[in-house]
């Protein structure tokens, strides 16, 4: 994190006041009693189901000692309300004992297959917008091969065309080829890396070309064009998916997927907080700041032109509490920023809102 950055996020913490709901838990009145998970169930759509704040699902289990890990619970198991010695509701679960599946090879060997936990978050939803997309530093983008041309003289490519690129280093690996989009900027103005995207799948042709390759575009998404990148293959789904509440961190939206300006519910977003500050599941909420006021002869909004009273209308300068708007859910994380899904919004989602402890 820069010193400015740090320093505004200190100064926020101390100055600035961020208003949220009170943390107790409520269950929801269409909470089922009696629900049996099933094969394409998500964590985050099951404590969907039962919490208006699914990041308190783990407080659901406080008293089952079955349960050692809440974020870990399978197809057939039957989740059931009840109400503990303080009148508290709290989940229990009935599990089979789990059976591994056996499994048969090709060559009809049999090997055992443990069960599979439902995953996190709804992947299925969130690829569509993000499918491999990706930020980088400007170092890192400039270092990949790059695509030249082909044999017809052509200027644009789509899938099953053949193309002449630079020399990959690691040839025998699947390839993605991208471009980039757009620069990001902190709030500050500071620059922290590329927003790329994602053009089409590739793989190398075999041939005997030292300093180029022959590749074949495959799964084209956009028109490749030259000078777009070449890269391997990156993974889209993390492992260990935990969804957890942010806590001390606090950061701003400073872009989007689309760069469209006003965003709203399940629009993707681009947060200033990379890997090391926050994870893969983690929720924040989203907090609105209006305009300062100045409280002088007649109150004033910072910036409101009133040429000929502005000198007669001076006084104290009064910063208005942040408000909470939507909250947004962390599924991809990088070295210096983040995406996340709106979750839920009240209002138009802008650039320069504030994400922190939901």
């Amino acid at each position: 994190m820069t010193s400015n950055k740090l320093i505004r996020s200190l100064l926020l913490l101390v100055l600035l006041p961020i208003y949220s709901f009170a943390e107790s838990i409520l269950v929801k009145d269409t909470a089922p009693e009696v629900y049996i998970v099933e094969k394409g169930d998500t964590l985050w759509g099951i404590s969907n189901m039962y919490l208006d704040k699914p990041w308190q699902w783990p407080e659901l289990w406080r008293t089952n000692t079955y349960i050692t890990n809440p974020h870990l619970i399978y197809p057939g198991d039957e989740l059931r309300l009840v109400k503990n010695e303080k009148g508290e509701t709290v989940l229990e679960v009935t599990r089979e004992s789990a059976k591994p599946e056996i499994r048969l090879s090709p060559e009809g060997t049999k090997s055992l297959k443990e069960p599979n936990a439902i995953p996190a978050l709804p992947w299925s939803v969130i690829k569509p917008y993000v499918e491999n997309e990706m930020i980088m530093s400007q170092q890192v983008y400039d270092r990949y091969p790059y695509i030249l041309g082909d044999q017809e003289g052509a200027v644009r490519y789509a899938t099953d065309n053949l193309v002449l690129g630079k020399a990959a280093r690691r040839s025998k690996e699947n390839l993605s080829i991208v471009r980039k989009q757009n620069e990001l900027f902190d709030m500050d103005g500071n620059f922290i890396g590329l927003q790329v995207r994602y053009l089409a799948k590739a793989k190398l042709v075999d041939t005997d070309l030292d300093d180029q390759a022959l590749i074949k575009i495959l799964e084209a998404k956009l028109e490749v064009k030259r000078g777009d990148k070449i890269i391997p293959v990156t993974t889209n789904e993390p492992d260990d998916v935990v969804i957890v509440a942010a806590e001390e961190q606090l950061g701003y939206i400073i872009d989007d997927l689309e760069q469209h300006n006003l965003l709203g519910k399940y629009n993707v977003v681009v947060l200033d907080l990379g890997s090391d500050q926050v994870s893969a599941g983690t929720i924040m909420g989203i907090y609105s700041q209006g305009p300062r006021i100045v409280d002088g002869k007649q109150p004033k909004y910072e910036g409101e032109s009133d040429m000929i009273r502005s000198a007669f209308n001076k006084g104290d300068e009064i910063s208005q509490p942040a408000l909470k708007v939507g909250e947004v859910l962390v599924f991809k994380t990088f070295d210096t920023a983040s995406y996340a899904l709106i979750t839920e919004s009240a209002k138009v989602i802008k650039r320069g809102m504030i994400v922190a402890k939901p």
